[in-house]
This record gives structure tokens, sequence and C-alpha cells, in this order.
């Protein structure tokens, strides 16, 4: 089975994907990307057995035919998060003012360019009414590399990106969620690929990582939907 998977379940699934294995009798092949390239890879005819997305991803893809109707099964919740260096001062980040404030300290500020929390930042900066003054601090890398690596290695002072994403990489402490005025909640979803070669197996396995992946939401900075 081939699951193009998004980067924000990569440390789910890939805990996951021997015992999705044995339980299913099908070698499983990953790819990984941000949910806005697959989707668009998807739609210019890349094949596979499974995409896994946000929910609103897997809803076009039905809606273009490239993925199978009612196939959806809803896996994760995901919440966006601030990641600093290990070791350095995690700034307060309990409300949006104290958010606008560490923002506005920061001598540089890191989010991606096409994954779900980078495409939402702006969003966050226009709110607090700091857009002008961040542009000039922003890091925002080519070829989705992890926000991350970026600040582990000292290139940004604060990195934003989802949780999930930022809890698997060394030398990083997570400061915390984005405020709940603030925050944007993004469900992952797997759905069937029209490009199935045994669809109703590939619906098995789709409502199997549903179900096998709960247990391991909470230590990879996921909840349940």
């Amino acid at each position: 089975m081939e699951i193009l998977c998004t980067n924000g379940l990569k440390s789910v699934m890939t805990e996951l994907v021997p015992a999705l294995e044995g339980q299913s009798a099908s070698r499983i092949a990953l790819t990984w990307g941000s949910t806005v390239a697959l989707a668009k890879e998807i739609a210019a005819g890349a094949r596979g057995d499974i995409a896994i997305l946000t929910d609103e991803a897997i809803n076009d893809l039905v809606a273009q035919g490239k993925a199978v109707a009612g196939s959806r099964v809803d896996v994760a919740r995901s919440g966006i998060g601030i990641a600093v260096r290990k070791g350095s001062r995690k700034p307060d980040i309990s409300s949006p003012d104290a958010l606008r404030h560490a923002l506005l300290a920061a001598r540089s500020v890191a989010h991606s360019r096409t994954g779900q929390s980078g495409l939402y930042f702006p969003t966050v900066l226009a709110r607090l009414g700091i857009s002008e003054q961040m542009q000039s601090k922003l890091v925002v890398p080519e070829g989705g590399v992890p926000i991350g690596d970026i600040v582990a290695r000292g290139d940004a002072e604060i990195g934003i990106q989802q949780i999930s994403e930022l809890m698997p990489v060394d030398g990083i402490e997570i400061a915390g969620p984005l405020p709940e005025p603030l925050q944007k909640i993004t469900i992952f979803s797997a759905g069937v690929l029209a490009t199935a070669q045994d669809p109703q197996r590939a619906r098995k396995l789709a409502d199997l990582i549903g179900t096998a992946s709960r247990p391991l939401l909470a230590a990879k900075g996921l909840e349940a939907p």
C-alpha cells in the first residue's frame, strides 16, 4: 500500500507502520510532504492508495474525483505551537498580548512556507497588529526544511509549527501552544485515493489507521478527533 502522508502525522505513522503491516498483511510505503504539496501532486496525477492530509484537503480531492467519496476517516486534531532552542528562556505566550510582546522582542521568527501553520501565521500577525513590524524578522525556508531544525541550529530564535512536528526534533523545547484566541486546530484525515489498486483493502487500512493511532496521539502532541 502506498500512503501519501502529511508531515503533521509523520511521528505517528513512522511508529505505527510495523503494526499496520502486521494487522493488514500489506507492505506500506510512505511518501511525506506538506498537505499543500501532496494535494497538488495528487491533483496533478500522483498515484497512491491512501492520502493522509487535512480534512479539507481530503474533501477537495473527493470533489475533484481524486479520492473516494465516503472513505474519509478523521485521525487526529493538531494545534500550533511555539519552540525555542533548548536551554533558551521560554517566552511568555499565555495570552495574545504576551505573544505579541514575545514576537516583537525576538530577533527572528521562523515559520514554514506551505505547511498549515505557516500559511496561518500571517493571520496571527495581522490579528496582533504587528505584520509590518515583523517582516524583517521572519525566516521562511524553502524546500520544506523542518522549522524545529532551524531553531535547533540557531538560525531563528522562535519557531512556529504544528506541535506534532516540533516534538520529535532534538535541540528545541516547546514553549507552549498558541494562546486560545489565536489557535487554529487542524483535523488530519485519511482517505482512499481513486488510484488505489484495491479500494476495499485500502478502505480497511484507512479505518485501521484511525483506530490504531489513538493510543499514540497524546505522546505525539495530538488529540483524538
